[in-house]
């Protein structure tokens, strides 16, 4: 094994001694021997011994429910402690030499030595517009009480970090035995979800982590982008700039979730408002401390009047309101009348207030004490407003055709659903247009309709404040942004909300630029949106659709498309990428993803979700807090003054025909291979998956199918679980295989060199085959599978070994991730810990599917089963 960076040795060595002793304390000596069994022969097992790993098979497999509790637990324990221990060092100061990629200060630098005018780069960066949509797809397993528990961890390592003077012993055993106290909790904490959280358990979760997390960085990620503006540019960033804001559709998703009630949107907004009042009152308190001066400007003096502590007055009134806002989303949340007495409505009432603070310190020569807490407290106003998050609604497009369906039918004006694109146009635009109401409010209809017209007469309430866009899931034609356009007049909405169609599936993306053109050819619609545009791609239904390769490259050519179709109309488009966290989904390092997208994509302004356990990776303590907002940054403003070249004509040719061959090997597998579907169920947990208390929303579409009714996310997180990650890499070894064997090697080597793109999408997939693992699948087929189908999985495993073979020889590298040593020393530092995770997991899935039917599998074997789901996630960093 590679051998470690020091410091990130040290803390991984620390940590695993003391998971050590606490096994000892709180499991028992017998308990801590077994595990050391278990984790030579994994070692050895790794190392080429068949012999160990037979031994260890056995081992697991004689093991009673009792002892492989604890066995599981301890080495799911130890993956998290060193994933804990990685992100840790991956935030450490320069010195340790981990921040490079993704630094507003040397990207700057790079552009304007590059050629770009400052002026030119001040005014991108002042203008720029990422918003960061954090969702709840159920790939979160582990149970936010922990999640907190984990945060504290590698706090303690940054404080035993920041001791001056390393032979302190002193200093340093008050670290180890605070970290000891934190494991020996966490150890005796259970780490398995009881009940399935509901959508408004997931907007909390959502919210705590801007409240304890982004919070407290977005200030530090701020003051380094003003920092290295003024460096660069000679002017800070304007006050009224906030480059990274946050959305969420966690209240708001409703696209296949029948838990999400009108209600729940409703919810969700004041649980915002709640929440951010909360956090502005404390901020108002310690401002009302600080701002003790006398000295003022005559304009706040005429507010507050003749006292001797002007800022201290007003803004004594200003926490007045703010508890009374408070207040009143407190009474509407436990269903009270709101008490009476002033409150914000807006977010620019307390703006106005605080700019009034801001300048008087500027008039009056105290500008260095109004660029202090006070500027900071503006710039978290201008970023998370009074509602902390805007929440996105999204629904399917065919729930909008069945709502109005019901309206024309009730009207006697026919059956809407069965008519043709042009006749659903021509209604829609004349109802546009028209002055009467459209929906009698007595108008009997079936509860999924009622749902829908109840959902935009909340939308309506909600104000436009607490709501950013309206998605339509499943986008196909002009139609269907229209409809949405009158429900929400139909409801009587004075401030609508921007409506984003969502391009999935390979053909709805093929299609894409076409159906924003036959939209923007409306005129109605193209007064509606007054030059902007906001067009959603998916990553995970279109990879699902036709493998991640087809995928890729469709999305990119509906990317210029679309970007294409805003020009002709003088539209400025807004791209919202849909990713998630695993490859398959569209995940990946953030710079590397932002920088391969087409030229002209990304002009200044760019959404994407942050998903599941993405959201916790990315922003699981202030310092990676920071340092994920500062590489958005840096790399949407990087990605629009410098954005990659134009591809050449010949390799647009070669990756369509790559594509179309990676799709055709991907769909015979998974469409037309008949004993696939039988296979998958078998050698995965995908089952026994949709049974955990991981998401509010249910794992298939609709009841029954195979894969072409189970959500994109289950479907990659089983083949996650026996370390196939057989979604991310399908179809893509034959496709290159097939090239090379055509003579087009030097052309893909070419691609590889120049073109980002191409480049991203196989250094990718080349972490993807480094991260996958033929051999624990093979335990998952021996112990699960029918002999039979056995072969089947032979195949598998071989398309895998040769798909990493195709693609090294692509990247020119001689062993996966050899241009990232630290990720491939965390992978062999993981292996051993998550084979004995895998065997048990098998012999665990044995007993819970030996259960009768009609009986719930043991309770005990169903724990550790859960617990083994987690370990196996910890380890391979991703779930779905």
């Amino acid at each position: 094994m590679a051998r470690l960076p020091e410091p990130l040795r040290n803390d991984v060595r620390t940590l695993g001694a003391l998971l050590g002793q606490i096994l000892k304390e709180q499991a028992g000596t017998l308990t801590f021997e077994r595990v050391e069994q278990v984790r030579s022969l994994a070692k050895r097992a790794r190392s080429g011994e068949e012999r160990a790993a037979e031994t260890l098979a056995q081992t697991l497999a004689d093991l009673p429910v009792g002892e492989a509790l604890p066995v599981a637990r301890a080495f799911s324990m130890f993956l998290t402690l060193v994933n804990i221990a990685e992100t840790h060092h991956r935030v450490r100061s320069p010195v340790a030499g981990t921040e490079s990629e993704g630094n507003c200060d040397s990207t700057f630098a790079r552009l304007i030595k590059s050629g770009i005018d400052p002026e030119h780069l001040y005014d991108t960066v002042s203008q720029l517009k990422v918003e960061l949509v954090f969702t709840a797809h159920p790939t979160q397993v582990v149970r936010r009480t922990l999640l907190k528990k984990y945060n504290d961890v590698a706090t303690l390592l940054a404080e035993r970090d920041a001791i001056p003077d390393p032979q302190d012993t002193h200093s340093v055993t008050n670290i180890e035995e605070a970290l000891r106290r934190e494991i020996t909790t966490i150890w005796d904490t259970d780490e398995v979800m009881r009940n399935r959280p509901t959508p408004l358990d997931e907007v909390k979760g959502g919210l705590a982590v801007l409240e304890q997390v982004v919070w407290e960085a977005l200030p530090a990620w701020v003051r380094r982008v003003d920092e290295a503006l003024r460096v660069h540019t000679g002017r800070g960033l304007p006050l009224e700039a906030s480059p990274v804001r946050f959305g969420s559709w966690m209240g708001g998703d409703r696209d296949g979730n029948p838990n999400v009630l009108p209600e729940t949107t409703q919810q969700a907004s004041w649980l915002g408002r709640w929440m951010a009042a909360d956090l502005f009152i404390k901020e108002v308190d310690i401002l009302r401390g600080e701002l003790s001066s006398r000295s003022c400007s005559q304009e706040l003096r005429e507010l507050v009047g003749d006292t001797s502590e002007p800022y201290r007055e007003l803004l004594r009134s200003v926490r007045e309101r703010l508890q009374n806002t408070r207040a009143a989303m407190e009474a509407l949340l436990e269903s009270r009348q709101p008490p009476s007495g002033p409150t914000f409505q807006s977010a620019r009432e307390l703006r106005e207030l605080l700019l009034l603070c801001y300048r008087s310190l500027c008039a009056v020569g105290q500008e260095v004490v109004a660029r202090g807490r006070l500027l900071d407290t503006l710039r978290r106003l201008q970023c998370f407003g009074l509602t902390m998050v805007r929440v996105d609604i999204r629904q399917e497009s065919t729930r909008h055709t069945d709502a109005i369906a019901a309206i024309t039918q009730y009207l006697g004006l026919g059956n809407y659903a069965e008519w043709d694109e042009l006749k659903r146009q021509e209604f829609l635009i004349q109802e546009l247009n028209s002055k009467r109401p459209l929906i009698p409010w007595d108008m009997p209809c079936s509860p999924q309709v009622r749902d829908v017209i109840e959902t935009f007469r909340v939308a309506k309430d909600i104000g436009p404040d607490a709501l950013g866009a309206y998605i339509i899931s499943m986008a196909r034609e002009p139609s269907d942004v229209l409809a949405v356009e009158l429900l929400q007049k139909a409801a009587g909405n004075q401030h609508p909300q921007r409506v984003v169609p969502l391009f999935e599936t390979l053909d709805d993306l093929r299609g894409a630029g076409s159906t924003m053109r036959r939209l923007f050819s409306i005129p109605w619609y193209h007064a509606r949106i007054n030059g902007q545009q906001e067009i959603m791609i998916g990553y995970s239904d279109s990879a699902k659709d036709g493998g991640r390769l087809a995928a890729n490259w469709e999305l990119y050519k509906a990317q210029e498309d679309v970007v294409r179709a805003c020009e002709e109309f003088r539209v400025h488009p807004t791209l919202f990428h849909g990713r998630g966290g695993t490859v398959a989904r569209g995940g990946g390092p953030t710079h590397l993803a932002i920088q391969s997208q087409p030229p002209g994509s990304i002009n200044a302004s760019l959404r994407v979700t942050e998903q599941g356990e993405m959201i916790e990776a990315k922003f699981g303590n202030p310092r990676v807090a920071v340092r994920t907002l500062e590489m958005y940054t840096a790399a949407t403003v990087d990605a629009t003054l410098n954005p990659p070249r134009t591809p050449e004509a010949q390799w647009r040719e070669r990756i369509e025909a790559l594509a179309e061959t990676a799709c055709h090997h991907y769909r015979a597998v998974v469409r037309h291979e008949k004993r696939f579907v039988e296979y998958f169920r078998l050698a995965t947990p995908e089952l026994e998956l949709g049974a955990l208390n991981i998401g509010s929303r249910p794992a298939r579409r609709r009841a029954g199918g195979g894969i072409e009714t189970l959500r994109a996310i289950p479907w990659i997180f089983a083949w996650t679980q026996n370390r196939l990650c057989l979604p991310s890499w399908l179809g893509i070894g034959s496709a290159l295989q097939e090239a090379v064997e055509q003579g087009h090697f030097d052309e893909m080597r070419s691609m590889y060199e120049q073109w980002p793109f191409f480049r991203s999408t196989m250094d990718l997939i080349e972490m993807v085959v480094a991260k996958a693992d033929p051999e624990p699948s093979v335990f998952y087929d021996r112990g699960l599978v029918p002999e039979e189908l056995r072969s089947f999985g032979d195949d598998l495993r071989e398309r895998l070994r040769n798909t990493g073979r195709q693609v090294l020889a692509v990247t020119g590298h001689k062993k996966p991730l050899e241009n990232y040593p630290e990720g491939r020393q965390g992978l062999d530092l993981r292996n051993p810990y998550m084979d004995p995770i895998n065997m048990l997991q098998v012999e665990l899935l044995r007993r819970v599917r030996a259960t009768p039917e009609g009986k719930q599998p043991d309770h005990n074997v169903w724990e550790a089963f859960v617990v083994t789901v987690n370990g196996i996630a910890a380890g391979m960093r991703n779930t779905g």
